[in-house]
């Protein structure tokens, strides 16, 4: 076992636990926008710069899993609303000359 094997246990843990919770939230609360999960990736992104005090190893590992998983969680939900609102492209059956119009 490598000495730093928990690092990466625990850089896993995190982001896989905030990426499911993330995605019941999506799922539950329909107050839960995508402006609202980059409101809170933006809150992290401060709070990863704010470490004046000094998180330590630890909190260094869970707040860069966490913003790992928030940008994660995002893209993937702007490629979903992206793919939603091209949809399947429909052809139009008049388009092709259809003499039954």
């Amino acid at each position: 076992m490598s000495s730093t094997d928990w690092q990466d246990e625990k850089q896993q843990e995190v982001f896989e636990g905030t990426l499911k919770g993330l995605e019941a939230r999506k799922r539950k609360d329909p107050k839960f926008t995508l402006e609202t999960a980059q409101a809170e990736l933006n809150h992290f992104y401060i709070q990863d710069g704010n470490n004046w005090l000094g998180r330590g190893e630890l909190g260094d590992i869970v707040i860069s899993a966490t913003i790992a998983a928030y940008e994660h969680f995002i893209s993937e939900w702007r490629s979903q609303s992206d793919s939603a609102s091209n949809g399947p492209k429909q052809e139009n059956p008049h388009a092709s000359g259809n003499p039954s119009r």
